[in-house]
C-alpha cells in the first residue's frame, strides 16, 4: 500500500461532557502538529502525583478534517497509529471505527468503510490518561500517524519483512516474506516480485513466484534469495539494504512497498556470551525512558536521532527501551546510527502497579500488543532482543511462570531470529519476604511497601536478599524459560548462577549507576554475563528525584522530591543532553577515555550533611568557575584508570592521590578555590601522561547560541545557549533568563533546561539557564531561512541563522 504521513491538519482540545457542551461550555479546538503531547504544556499540580511530575491526568480530543478523492472509491484505505496514550479510540465521520487500550502499541483502523470519497471526512480520536504510569506518561496522538492506501489485492502495513537466517564467510541467505491481501470476494493469482538492493543502489539479489490469494483472506510467499559477499550490520559498522516487493497480474503492478533491514548473525552462549557476526560483544547499556525531555512525550524523529547520537558518544553501545515499546523512530535511529536494542513489552502484566494501569487490559489485549511490538520491530537489525516484562510481581511465583511462558513462545512463533529475556527483579519476586527481613534489620515492615523504598536502602542488603536461596528457588521458573536472564540490580547473583545454572546467560537488565565500577568488572569477567544497562542513560520526565542528592542534619529523615521538580535526575545526560559528571566516570570505566575527568562539588553553607541513594551521583559539576567562593575549600574529584593522578591549580601542585580500579577510579582533593586552570594528569607507571583541565569563566558573560548540525532539510533543530565568557568557558554560578525569538518560516517547539526542578514551563519562549545552559528547540514550517534570536538581561543578544528546506 502507498504510505502518506498524516500528520497536518490536527485539531486538539481537552474533552468536555457533551451534556456540558449543551449547557454552553464549549472547549474550542486549537491547531496542533502530531507527533503532540497533550500533557506537557498542562499547568502542574503541586499536590498531585511525583511519579508524573506532578502533571494532572486528563481525557483529550483530536480531530482532522480532510478530503477523500473521488477515485478512491472501491480502494483500500487504512489508518496507522505509531502510538496514542492511551485507551484510544477512533471515529470516522462519527461512526466508531476501532480502538487500543496500549498507549505504546502501532496499530491501524480499516477506515474504507466509513470514509465518503469525494466528500468532506472527519476523524476524531479521543484518549486518557491518569494514575496509569510510574513515569511520565505524555498524552495524545505522541507519535505518527500514516494514511495507507491500496487497491483490492495489495501488501498491507508491515506486510514486507527482510531476515537473514543463514550466513557464512562467502554469503548469506536472504529471506523475504511478502503478505498478499486480497479484500476482493473472488480467488486471484498474483506474481510477487521481490529483490535485494545493497546500500549502494545495486540489486543484489532477485527472485519472483506466483501466490493464489482466497477472497477477503491473505497468503504469505517466502522467497529466499542468496546474497554473496554482504555487509554485515554491526554497531561498528550499521550497513543497511533494501528489501522490494512488487505484486502484479496480467503485468499490472498492483503494489508494491520498501523495507531497510540488516544483514547479521547473532548468537548467544555462557561460553562466548553474547556475538554479533562471531564477534563478542560487551553491552554497554543505556536504560531509557521513552520522552524526549523538554518536549515531553512527543516522538520527534530529530529528537530520537539526537538522543541515540548523544548516547553514543556518551560511549553506549545499547539502548533498553524501558519500560514498553521503542517508537519507530527510536529503532530508524539506531539502524543508521549503529546502536544496539533491547525492545520491551509490558511494565506489568496482570497484577496491577497503578489504580488504572495497563493490568486491566492486559488479560484481553496482551497477545495482540506483542503481534504489533514484533510487527514493528522485525526489519530492524538493532533489535538484539526481546523483553517480555520489568519487574514484573507474578516473576516469583507459577502463575508468573505460566503467562511468561506463554509471552515468550508468543514472541518466539513470530520471530525466532532474536532471542527473549525479562527484566526480573529478585528482591521483587520475594516482596513479602524482603519486607520482614528489612523489618527484622530495623524497619517496620508495613513502611517498606515500596520496591524503591526497599532497593534505596543499602546495596548490601539488596544483594544479600537476591543471593538467597529463596530467591534462587521462586525466580527458578521465570528464568528458565528465557534465552537470556534479565536481571534487575541482582549483580550478585552473576557469579553464584555461573555455578547453579552453568548453561544460564545473564544480561545486567538495571543497574545502580554509583555501582557501575563493580558491576561492569563483572561483566568483562565472566562470559556468561553479556552486558549491562544502567539507570538511567538520559534523564526523564516523572518519577521526581529518584537520583536528588540531599543534605540533611544529623537524624533527619530523607523527604521526597517536593514540587517543582520535573525530572528523576539519575541520567548520565541531562533533560537537555549535557553530560553530567557521571557519564565521564562511565565512559572511564568502559575503558573508552584514558583523559581524566574533574567534577567540583557544590559548595554549600547549611553544615548539613550529603546523603544520597544508589541513584544518586555526587553533588559536582565540570566546573571550576564559582565567583565569590575565593580561598573557600572545595571537594574535587578526579576520575582516572591511572594509578595515580596530580591535581595542580595554575600550575601549582596540589598534591597526587591513588585512583584506577581498586579506588573506584576515583580521588577526591580538597581545594582552595582560586581563578584560573585546574588540571589533572594522569600518572602511569611514575610517568605524566594525559591531562584535562578546568578554567574559570572570565570577563563579562555573554550569550552564545549554536544550532546543532541536523542537515539543510531536517525540520527540527536545537540550539544550545550558554552564558559563556569570549573563549566559551560558560558562567556555571551566572543562570539567567534567556528569551527566544523565532523568525522566518519556523516556530519555537520548546525551550528548557537541564533543571531537574524548573519554575518555567518548557511551553513559553522565557526560560532560565540551569548551570549557564539551556536548549531551543525550534520546527521549520517552510523552505527559507531561520534566525534564532538570543536575549537575557545584562548580555548582549545573540542570533544563529540557518538556510534549508522544510
Amino acid at each position: 500500500m502507498k504510505r502518506f504521513l498524516f500528520n497536518d491538519g490536527w485539531q486538539f482540545r481537552q474533552k468536555v461532557n457533551p451534556f456540558d457542551e449543551l449547557s454552553g461550555a464549549v472547549a474550542p479546538y486549537v491547531d496542533v502538529f502530531v507527533p503532540h503531547d497533550a500533557m506537557i504544556e498542562r499547568e502542574r499540580d503541586p499536590q498531585g502525583d511525583r511519579a508524573a511530575a506532578y502533571f494532572p491526568g486528563g481525557t483529550y480530543e483530536y480531530r482532522k478534517t480532510f478530503a477523500v478523492p473521488e477515485d478512491l472509491e472501491g480502494q483500500r484505505i487504512v489508518l496507522e497509529f505509531e502510538g496514542v496514550y492511551r485507551d484510544a479510540a477512533v471515529y470516522i465521520n462519527g461512526a466508531f471505527a476501532g480502538h487500543r487500550p496500549y498507549g505504546y502499541s502501532t496499530f491501524t483502523i480499516d477506515a474504507d468503510e466509513f470514509l465518503r470519497p469525494g466528500e468532506e471526512n472527519v476523524i476524531r480520536v479521543e484518549c486518557r490518561n491518569g494514575q496509569d504510569s510510574r513515569w511520565y506518561s505524555g498524552a495524545g496522538i505522541y507519535r505518527d500517524v500514516w494514511l495507507h492506501v491500496g487497491s483490492q489485492v495489495h501488501i498491507p502495513p508491515h506486510g514486507l519483512r527482510a531476515s537473514a537466517p543463514d550466513i557464512d564467510d562467502t554469503g548469506a541467505i536472504v529471506e523475504v516474506a511478502v503478505q498478499v491481501a486480497n479484500a476482493g470476494n473472488r480467488r486471484t493469482t498474483v506474481d510477487v516480485a521481490v529483490s535485494v538492493v545493497d546500500p549502494s543502489g545495486a540489486e543484489v539479489a532477485t527472485g519472483v513466484v506466483p501466490v493464489t490469494v482466497s477472497p477477503n483472506s491473505s497468503s504469505l510467499s517466502r522467497q529466499r534469495l542468496y546474497v554473496r559477499a554482504p555487509k554485515l550490520w554491526s554497531a561498528e559498522h550499521p550497513v543497511l539494504y533494501t528489501a522490494e516487493a512488487r505484486i502484479t497480474r496480467d503485468a499490472t503492478t498492483l503494489d508494491d512497498t520498501v523495507a531497510t533491514f540488516g544483514i547479521r548473525k547473532l548468537q548467544v552462549d555462557p561460553v562466548n556470551g553474547f556475538r554479533v557476526n562471531g564477534e563478542t560483544v560487551k553491552l554497554r547499556g543505556a536504560c531509557i525512558h521513552h520522552d524526549n525531555g523538554i518536549l515531553g512525550a512527543a516522538t520527534i524523529p530529530a529528537a530520537e536521532e539526537r538522543r541515540v547520537r548523544l548516547l553514543k558518544q556518551a560511549g553506549f553501545n545499547a539502548i533498553r527501551s524501558a519500560h514498553n515499546p521503542a517508537s519507530v523512530a527510536l529503532l530508524e535511529a539506531c539502524d543508521r546510527l549503529g546502536m544496539f536494542v533491547i525492545d520491551e513489552t509490558f511494565d506489568m502484566w496482570a497484577a496491577p502497579k497503578m489504580d488504572r494501569d495497563y493490568s486491566l487490559a492486559f488479560p484481553e489485549w496482551w497477545e495482540r500488543d506483542v503481534e504489533a511490538l514484533i510487527a514493528k520491530d522485525y526489519n530492524h537489525p538493532s533489535v538484539l532482543m526481546y523483553s517480555i516484562g520489568n519487574e514484573v510481581t507474578e516473576t516469583g511465583s507459577p502463575a508468573g511462570g505460566l503467562i511468561g511462558r506463554l509471552l515468550a513462545e508468543k514472541v518466539r512463533s513470530l520471530d525466532p531470529t532474536r532471542f527473549v529475556t525479562n527484566a526480573i527483579n529478585g528482591l521483587l519476586a520475594v516482596m513479602d519476604d524482603a519486607k520482614a527481613i528489612a523489618a527484622q534489620r530495623g524497619g517496620d515492615a508495613d513502611d517498606a511497601t515500596g520496591i524503591n523504598t526497599l532497593m534505596a536502602g543499602p546495596i548490601d542488603i539488596m544483594n544479600e536478599i537476591s543471593a538467597s536461596p529463596l530467591v534462587t528457588e521462586k525466580t527458578a521458573e521465570s528464568f528458565g524459560l528465557l534465552d537470556i536472564a534479565g536481571m534487575n540490580y541482582v549483580d550478585s547473583r552473576y557469579v553464584l548462577d555461573k555455578e547453579l545454572f552453568p548453561n544460564r546467560v545473564i544480561v545486567g537488565t538495571e543497574s545502580f549507576p554509583t555501582n557501575i565500577d563493580r558491576t561492569w568488572a563483572l561483566v568483562t569477567e565472566n562470559a556468561h554475563v553479556i552486558g549491562d544497562f544502567t539507570w538511567t542513560g538520559f534523564d526523564y520526565l516523572g518519577e521526581v528525584g529518584l537520583g536528588r542528592p540531599q543534605y540533611l542534619a544529623e537524624g533527619e529523615p530523607a523527604p521526597t522530591a517536593p514540587y517543582p521538580w520535573i525530572a528523576g535526575w539519575c541520567g548520565d545526560l541531562d533533560l537537555i543532553g549535557e553530560r553530567r559528571p557521571a557519564s565521564y566516570y562511565r565512559e572511564i570505566v568502559f575503558g573508552l577515555r584514558r583523559e581524566p575527568y574533574i567534577a567540583v562539588r557544590r559548595p554549600r553553607d547549611d553544615g548539613k550533611v550529603l546523603s544520597a541513594g544508589p541513584w544518586a551521583w555526587s553533588d559536582s559539576i565540570g566546573s571550576w568557575t564559582w565567583a565569590g567562593q575565593e580561598g573557600r575549600t572545595l571537594g574535587v574529584e578526579v576520575y582516572s584508570d591511572a594509578d595515580r593522578v596530580e591535581l595542580t591549580v595554575n600550575g601549582r601542585v596540589i598534591g597526587s592521590a591513588a585512583a584506577g580500579r581498586v579506588n573506584r577510579y576515583t580521588a577526591v582533593f580538597d581545594v582552595p578555590f582560586e581563578p584560573g586552570t585546574l588540571t589533572a594528569t594522569a600518572i602511569r607507571d611514575g610517568v605524566k601522561a594525559e591531562s584535562f583541565s578546568l578554567a574559570t569563566a572570565t570577563g563579562q558573560p555573554r550569550l552564545a547560541v549554536t544550532v546543532e548540525d541536523a542537515g539543510a532539510t531536517e525540520q527540527h533543530l536545537f540550539a544550545r545557549i550558554a552564558v559563556a565568557d569570549s573563549d566559551g568557558t560558560v558562567f556555571t554560578g551566572a543562570d539567567r533568563a534567556v528569551e527566544v525569538e523565532v523568525t522566518g518560516p519556523a516556530e519555537l517547539v520548546a525551550l528548557g533546561s537541564g533543571n531537574p526542578a524548573p519554575r518555567d514551563t518548557y511551553a513559553t519562549a522565557r526560560h532560565e539557564t540551569f548551570d549557564g545552559r539551556a536548549l531551543a528547540i525550534v520546527r521549520r514550517a517552510a523552505s527559507g531561512r531561520v534566525v534564532i534570536r538570543v536575549s537575557a538581561e545584562g548580555c548582549e543578544p545573540a542570533e544563529a541563522g540557518l538556510d534549508g528546506t522544510a
